[in-house]
């Protein structure tokens, strides 16, 4: 090796991510770079160009600025540049400017490939960035557009007063007064500064006047003891679902041991007049169907809200599943008081995106009843009792804007309307002698929620399945199989594949190779662990929790997941402006250059995971 080839290659061995290169690659390298000299000034790369090549600066020094004029960064020796368009193709968006006289070092494309797929800790390195530009992606997508975190708001932003507090001793009626006197609709009972209990206007009215106890009595007799309490730091829109799931209106803000003060739902609803928890509440008080369809037709207009807010894809699921849990838990209170008591103890379960708490304008209903072991088919008042819950509950989730499924995965399916002991059978076929069509079909019950009834019913089967899910080895295999064959919508050379025909043509699917792929593979992840989480970014968690799934891979995949699900919120919420039916398939005119350039990532990212999940699991005899 000359003397100008020596010095390349000690360069290189001092500059990441050449320095992790074993020494005899790294001596074959200097002789395949092409050196590049640029003057002060020079533009090296503008906005249009091509470029199929690394540059990695041997001296000197350049700026990146973006078409607008704005200075994006600065890089000086031993940076690159260029590496964003080799990874994905495409043109070049930006201009780069030696700033001083620069000399450039320029890899080919074809030798970057080549190292790329050779050397892991190579690859790793510039996946990683990969990764810093999917979270600075996920960041600026979810940019609000009125600048108004609603629902992001610290609860301790939130308390406007000091607690009012009493001991447990002091009289109903005395604590009764001090609410009055206070203007407060809530009082601590606080024990040697211990919060022991909350009393409520509610509590007064129902355990109080309503049954005539007696008002010298201590308050701690009617308070709710160990309340639910909210740390300070909490988010506005996590207390929303403690108090939504828990149907409570007062909850204590804690910093540590200490109260600091009390937020009630009114607090809540002064952040924004359409907020998920008066939606919820009004859902509370509905009597009829038609009710509850008019507050269902207010959730396209909350997910706009939503969207044009700083709330994540993740966050927005939680909220329209929280409130078509409460529209379905209410219909099924409707209809059990219309028909009377349950024959015998019973669970209404939620399946699929819901169950996963992942659902958005387009998802249909999905659900299944899981009934005692009581429960005698062969009895009239047993069977037409159930039949008939199912297609009422069915019939009215279609009127408030949830379709059928048209797999018929519903509880109007006598077969999937069967008590806990069917049950069992049936996931444990699924398990241990799969077949590969019926299994796939049949994924969605992997992912099962209780929503009303008899949670037992639904513990108990959810136990049987995650002790024998691990080693349930060829319905892994089938699952496996499955969720690599959902391949992402990206071409060989980086393009996008569109639906070829069709209402969707030219359209790309957000779902097929996107979201659903994901949720695929994060089941797999739960299931092949015995991890109890249903939603896809929890499942993603808790695998790298116990150390299955690396935490870089966890999170390019959870930023995957929320990139991809917001684009498609987005495009859903454009299409209700226009008076058009939510789906999944966006036209890539629709998407801007960024979101373009990053779902490609998020295609990419998938694709690495699915080929990293297929080798640890033969799938040859899987057929």
């Amino acid at each position: 090796m000359d003397t100008e080839l020596t010095e390349v290659r000690d360069f290189l061995a001092a500059t990441p991510p050449f320095d992790l290169l074993p020494a005899g690659v790294l001596d074959g390298i200097p002789a395949r770079l092409l050196v590049r000299y640029y003057r002060r000034g020079a533009t090296i790369l503008a906005p249009g160009d091509r470029s199929d090549a690394l540059y990695v600066i041997r001296s000197g020094a350049v700026d990146l600025v973006d078409g607008q004029g704005a200075l994006l960064d600065r890089r000086d020796v031993g940076a690159g540049f260029g590496m964003s368009t080799l990874l994905r193709g495409g043109d070049f968006k930006n201009y780069i400017t030696a700033i001083e006289d620069t000399l450039v070092l320029y890899l080919p494309g074809d030798v970057f490939r080549e190292l790329v797929a050779q050397e892991p800790e190579f690859e790793a390195f510039y996946r990683s960035r990969i990764r810093a530009r999917m979270r600075a992606a996920v960041e600026s997508v979810q940019a609000t557009d009125r600048g108004v975190p609603i629902l992001k708001t610290p609860v301790r932003e939130l308390v406007r007063r000091p607690p009012l507090s009493a001991p447990p001793t002091t009289s109903i009626r005395a604590a009764a007064q001090l609410m009055s006197l206070g203007g407060v609709s809530s009082l601590l009972v606080m024990d040697e500064g211990r919060l022991v209990g909350i009393v409520t206007d509610r509590d007064l009215r129902n355990r109080v006047i309503a049954p005539g106890v007696d008002l010298a009595l201590p308050v701690s007799t009617v308070m709710t003891s160990d309340p639910v309490t909210a740390p300070a730091d909490a988010l506005a829109f996590e207390l929303f679902f403690d108090m939504a799931a828990r149907n409570i209106h007062h909850v204590p803000v804690m910093r540590g041991a200490e109260v600091l003060g009390v937020l009630s739902s009114s607090d809540l609803a002064r952040l924004q007049h359409d907020n998920p928890v008066l939606l919820v509440g009004e859902i509370r008080r509905q009597s009829t169907i038609d009710g509850l369809v008019a507050s269902s037709q207010r959730i396209p207009e909350l997910v706009t809200q939503l969207v044009s807010e700083d709330v994540t894809a993740h966050q927005i699921g939680r909220v329209v599943t929280t409130v078509g849990d409460a529209i379905e838990r209410r219909q099924i209170e409707m209809v059990e008081a219309e028909m009377g008591r349950p024959p015998v103890p019973y669970c209404w379960v939620v399946l699929g995106s819901q169950a996963r708490h992942e659902q958005g304008l387009s998802s249909d209903q999905d659900n299944a009843i899981i009934l005692s072991d009581a429960y005698r088919p062969e009895r009239p008042e047993h069977a037409e009792y159930f039949a008939e819950l199912a297609r009422r509950m069915v019939a009215g989730l279609a009127a408030c804007g949830y379709p059928v499924c048209k797999g018929d995965v519903m509880a109007t399916n006598a077969a999937w309307r069967v008590p806990l002991g069917v049950w069992r059978r049936t996931f444990s076929e699924w398990m241990t002698t799969p077949h590969a069509d019926a299994l796939v079909n049949a994924s969605i019950f992997f992912d099962m929620r209780a929503l009303h009834g008899d949670s037992g019913l639904f513990e108990a089967l959810r136990e049987d399945v995650l002790a024998q899910a691990p080693s349930s080895e060829r319905m892994l295999a089938h699952l496996t199989k499955s969720a690599v064959e959902h391949q992402p919508p990206l071409g060989f050379f980086r393009g996008f594949v569109l639906e070829k025909a069709g209402e969707h043509a030219a359209k790309l699917d957000l779902k097929g190779g996107g979201v659903a792929a994901l949720v695929e593979l994060a089941r797999v992840y739960a299931l092949e662990n015995g991890l109890p989480d249903v939603n896809t970014r929890g499942r993603l968690e808790a695998t790298a929790a116990i150390g299955r799934l690396s935490e870089r891979r966890a999170a390019e995949l959870t930023d995957a997941l929320e990139f991809v699900s917001y684009v498609r919120l987005r495009h859903q919420v454009r299409q209700h402006r226009a008076g058009v039916a939510p789906d999944n398939f966006v036209s890539p005119s629709e998407l801007t250059d960024e979101e373009r350039r990053h779902l490609k990532d998020v295609f990419q990212i998938i694709r690495r995971a699915q080929a990293t999940l297929a080798a640890r699991r033969p799938l040859h005899y899987v057929s």
